[in-house]
């Protein structure tokens, strides 16, 4: 018995070799029977800060991984549709995706852009911005979008002036017997716009300087306003060079001046109204691209990087100077201020509209 418990006392007092001594300070846990050995958190916390951190970066580099809407605030048919339906197809080549034209005409414009003002901000519905978005806050009841602060600018993308046109039946042969018609005969002259745009302020600007009274038919894009002065329903307009070049060229529509400060190296034939003794008149059109406020940064500079480099495009630059326009490009900084100095450019004028 005595060497029973000799033996017992022995094999008691040996640690098998493969089992590590425990820790003086080990407590069995309630779960495991065993708690985890504490190693230093840092490591860890910091590969998942950076995951957190680098995450969206990722992510916005696969945009877009889905079609992208592009609302238009006018009529199929018209500059700006033509213009963003071009640009469109440029984006879509470029990233693989498509970029789609929705049509939403109505309310010089508002319709569109309350509705990209009120799309997620996730880069998948954009809008082709026209004057018509900087006209708006000016004019009664129009709408409560701040166009330079509910928006994130993408970019500038071309300019351009409009012409003064008529029917070819209309006796007028320059803008100053039209200015003289419409004094000789106040609201006789049918004067056609696109209502809450920069044609329907340009028109507007027109009668004030001349102290002319014309009568203003509105529309809901510069197409159907096209439509009816080739039917006769109306006399005159100011059209953009993409509408309305190719009919006066062939002498369905006659142009009487062009609306810019200067007169259009693609018709230097044609004077300025300004030359008409409109003194500082200076009326032209522009398109650019915005995204909804709160866009990602990462996603409205890789819409920046496609668009400006599509305003390179020879074939672009060739259209465009034939219809008296030009690519301008640039950053969403420089946009955002184009749209504020715009914005204060109409506030003297755009309150005198009737709604």
């Amino acid at each position: 018995v005595a060497n029973c418990e000799a033996i017992s006392d022995s094999a008691a007092s040996r640690k098998p070799d493969n089992i590590p001594a425990m820790p003086k300070n080990f407590t069995p846990s309630s779960r495991t029977g065993f708690m985890p050995i504490l190693r230093n958190p840092m490591p860890a916390l910091l590969l998942a800060s950076a995951i957190a951190l680098f995450a969206p970066a990722f992510s916005h580099a696969a945009y877009p991984e889905r079609p992208v809407r592009v609302i238009v605030g006018l009529a199929p048919g018209g500059a700006t549709d033509a213009q963003a339906r071009w640009f469109a197809q440029k984006l879509s080549g470029t990233f693989g995706k498509q970029f789609v034209i929705d049509n939403r005409a109505g309310a010089g414009g508002m319709i569109a852009f309350q509705l990209a003002a009120n799309a997620p901000p996730d880069g998948y519905t954009l809008v082709a911005a026209t004057p018509a978005l900087s006209i708006a806050p000016s004019l009664p009841s129009k709408t409560t979008l701040d166009p330079v602060n509910d928006f994130a600018p993408v970019s500038l993308v071309t300019k351009a002036p409009f012409f003064v046109v008529v029917t070819p039946s209309f006796p007028a042969a320059s803008i100053k017997d039209l200015i003289a018609y419409a004094r000789a005969r106040p609201e006789e002259l049918m004067m056609g716009v696109p209502s809450g745009t920069s044609i329907h302020m340009g028109a507007v600007w027109l009668a004030l300087a001349t102290n002319t009274h014309m009568t203003f038919v509105t529309y809901k894009g510069n197409a159907p306003v096209i439509s009816d002065i080739l039917a006769g329903q109306i006399h005159a307009t100011l059209a953009n060079g993409v509408s309305a070049q190719p009919l006066f060229k062939t002498g369905r529509l006659r142009a009487l001046a062009v609306t810019t400060s200067e007169r259009s190296s693609a018709f230097p034939d044609l004077p300025t109204v300004a030359e008409a003794g409109v003194h500082g008149y200076d009326v032209n059109t522009w398109h650019g691209w915005l995204a909804p406020k709160g866009t990602p940064r990462a996603i409205v500079m890789r819409l920046n990087a496609a668009l400006v480099e599509a305003t390179k495009s020879p074939a672009l630059a060739e259209k465009l100077s034939s219809d008296g326009a030009i690519v301008v490009g640039g950053s969403p900084e420089q946009f955002s201020r184009h749209i504020a100095q715009e914005v204060e450019r109409w506030k003297s004028l755009a309150g005198r509209i009737k709604p």
